[in-house]
């Protein structure tokens, strides 16, 4: 382990930036699989998310998210899955609260050749061991409530 120094947040008041993510699924064997990746700067286990973009629905910049990060095209609902926090690591001493708007998309293709390949890892995990490598809790719930919530 490496130590980490302490983070200053946003001043006291200030507004939680939002962004959008994408819970990247597929069916296999009859069960719910999901599609995770690495961050860049830590390596752990997270889900493809970024910043609005202004010329694109909440849910279209989930799937341009989850393109450039881990290669994915699919079919993204335009409904949300729900929200989580997390602490958006800006600098060496600096980070933000953000909220994440969280959008499923199912997986129709796993390309290689896409924008960040060489920055992150990507691996399909069941639903219950997705949840587990995941730091957030909210995500973590939402993940183990994926496939009641994908029913039709």
């Amino acid at each position: 382990m490496f130590d980490t120094p302490p983070l200053t947040p946003l001043k006291k008041g200030a507004d939680c930036p939002s962004q959008f993510g994408a819970v990247c699924w597929r069916m296999h064997r009859n069960k719910v699989e999901v599609l995770l990746i690495t961050s860049r700067d830590t390596g752990r286990w997270v889900i493809p998310k970024g910043w609005p973009m202004a010329d694109r629905a909440a849910h279209e910049a989930a799937a341009t998210e989850a393109w450039e990060e881990a290669g994915v095209r699919g079919d993204v609902r335009p409904d949300t899955l729900g929200m989580f926090s997390y602490d958006k690591v800006l600098g060496p001493k600096k980070s933000v609260a953000c909220t994440v708007t969280v959008f499923a998309l199912r997986v129709a293709a796993l390309h290689t050749d896409f924008p960040e390949r060489k920055q992150r890892r990507r691996k399909w995990f069941a639903v219950d061991k997705a949840a587990r490598k995941v730091n957030e809790p909210e995500l973590r719930a939402l993940l183990k409530s994926l496939p009641e919530r994908l029913a039709p």
